[in-house]
């Protein structure tokens, strides 16, 4: 099924351009990603707890690399 038909999103024409259609988020959408995020959030978290202390400091700088990365 789609998203709007689950109720994760509702359609609505643009008002300023009648061949464009608008998608948002529902209440029902925004709490599924909340939920999937958290998830997501939680599984890395444990993950990251089993990795010995050594990895976990490789780990650590990689992501500041991969920021400083996607901030330039």
């Amino acid at each position: 099924h789609g998203l709007a038909e689950r109720g994760l999103v509702s359609r609505a024409s643009d008002p300023d351009d009648g061949r464009q259609v608008l998608i948002s988020l529902t209440d029902e959408g925004r709490e599924l990603l909340a939920r999937d995020r958290a998830q997501r959030e939680e599984w890395l978290t444990q993950r990251l707890r089993e990795l010995p202390a050594d990895e976990r400091a490789t780990v650590s700088t990689a992501a500041g690399i991969l920021d400083r990365l996607a901030g330039s």
